[in-house]
C-alpha cells in the first residue's frame, strides 16, 4: 500500500483532502516510469479543483497535479530517464501520493543544483510566468517605452515575472494588496515600483509612476473589481491578460470601456499550451522552465512545510493573508 491526499466529494479542500492509504501502482507500462515522490506544492489552483469535487462523486480520488521524486523503476521503451533520475512531474493528475506511475513525456530531469523544496515547485509557477511573459511580448511597445503592470506581484508566478523580465530589463509596475506587502516587496526589487490597492488613490498613482509612457499590458490573476481598474489604465490597444480568478465577483465591464480604445481581455492557461503548442515548442518551454529553476531558485520562496497528515494546515495555509512562496508538502 501507499499513503496519498485524496478526495471523495465537492466541498472545503482542509475539510475533505485527507492522508489515505490506497493500493501500489502497478508495473509500470509502455511510455511510463514510476516516481518516489519526496514533496509536492500546494497551488490555489488545485485547490480550486478540489472544491468542485472529484470526476466520480463518492470514488475516493487522488488530488495534485504536480510533485517531484525519484525515478525507481521505468517501463518498456523508457530509456531517457533512467532509475535514481530526479524528476518533477506536471501536470499529471494523482500525483499527491508517495509512489506514482507517470507518462514519461511529463517528467521534467532536476539539475543537481535545484534543492527538493525549488524542485517541487519547479514547472507550473515558473511556466506561467514564462507564458504571461510570451504573451505580453506580442505588444510592440513591452521592452521599449511601454509599462506592464503586474497584479498580485507577490504571489509566486508574480514573483517569478519580475524577477524574469528585469532581467530584460522590461520596465513593470507591482500592484499589491496592502501597505506591508508593498514595503516587502519594494525592498527585494528596489528597481520596480510597487502600488498597494489599499491606497484609495491607488489607480492614479500607477497613472503618475507610467508619466506618459504607454501602459500596453496587464497582467491580473484576480478579476472582479481589481481588473476593471487595471482595464482603465490600460492605453490605446492594450490587453488585459487574466490567467486566474481569485476573485467571486464578475468583472464590471461596459463596452464603452473598450471599445473607444480597443482594448482586449484574453485568458491565459497552461492547459491550452498542452494541447495547443508543438512538442517543440514545449520542449524549449521546459528547457527555459529549468533554467529559471537554477537561475532564479532564490525566488522560489517556500511559505510552510508540512507533512502527509497536516494536509489540513497546509490547505489552510495556502489561502492565509501576507503568505510569501508556496506550501510544500514533504513525504
Amino acid at each position: 500500500m501507499t499513503r496519498a491526499i485524496t478526495y471523495a466529494s465537492a466541498g472545503e479542500p482542509a475539510d475533505v483532502l485527507e492522508a489515505a492509504e490506497i493500493p501500489d501502482p502497478p508495473t509500470p507500462g509502455p511510455g511510463q516510469i514510476q516516481v518516489e515522490v519526496r514533496a509536492f506544492p500546494i497551488h490555489p489552483g488545485d485547490l480550486v479543483g478540489v472544491s468542485f469535487g472529484p470526476p466520480h462523486p463518492g470514488q475516493r480520488t487522488v488530488a495534485g497535479l504536480e510533485a517531484t521524486g525519484v525515478v525507481v523503476a521505468a517501463g518498456p521503451g523508457v530509456d531517457s530517464l533512467p532509475v535514481g533520475t530526479r524528476v518533477t512531474v506536471f501536470p499529471n493528475p494523482g500525483s499527491w501520493a508517495q509512489r506514482i506511475n507517470v507518462a514519461v513525456d511529463l517528467a521534467v530531469p532536476v539539475p543537481d543544483s535545484v534543492s527538493d523544496g525549488v524542485a517541487a515547485q519547479m514547472v507550473c509557477n515558473p511556466l506561467t510566468a514564462l507564458l504571461l511573459y510570451r504573451a505580453a511580448q506580442q505588444h510592440f511597445s513591452v521592452g521599449f517605452d511601454g509599462i506592464i503592470i503586474n497584479n498580485a506581484a507577490n504571489s509566486s508566478v508574480g514573483r517569478l515575472f519580475t524577477a524574469s523580465v528585469d532581467h530584460h530589463q522590461i520596465a513593470t509596475i507591482s500592484v499589491v494588496r496592502s501597505a506591508d506587502r508593498a514595503h516587502e516587496l519594494a525592498a527585494r526589487y528596489p528597481n520596480v515600483p510597487v502600488v498597494s490597492t489599499d491606497s484609495p488613490d491607488w489607480v492614479q498613482q500607477i497613472r503618475t509612476i507610467a508619466d506618459g509612457r504607454p501602459i500596453p499590458v496587464a497582467l491580473d490573476p484576480v478579476g472582479g473589481t481589481i481588473a476593471g481598474h487595471l482595464i482603465s489604465l490600460l492605453s490605446f490597444g492594450g490587453t488585459l491578460i487574466t490567467y486566474a480568478a481569485i476573485a467571486q465577483e464578475n468583472i464590471p465591464l461596459h463596452a464603452s470601456a473598450v471599445v473607444g480604445r480597443e482594448i482586449g481581455i484574453r485568458g491565459l492557461t497552461i492547459g491550452r499550451w498542452l494541447s495547443g503548442v508543438a512538442p517543440e515548442r514545449r520542449a524549449s518551454d521546459i528547457a527555459g522552465v529549468t533554467a529559471i529553476a537554477v537561475a532564479l531558485s532564490a525566488e522560489f520562496d517556500i511559505a510552510g512545510t508540512y507533512m502527509l497528515d497536516q494536509i489540513a494546515d497546509a490547505v489552510q495555509h495556502v489561502a492565509r493573508p501576507g503568505k510569501i512562496g508556496t506550501v510544500i508538502v514533504k513525504i
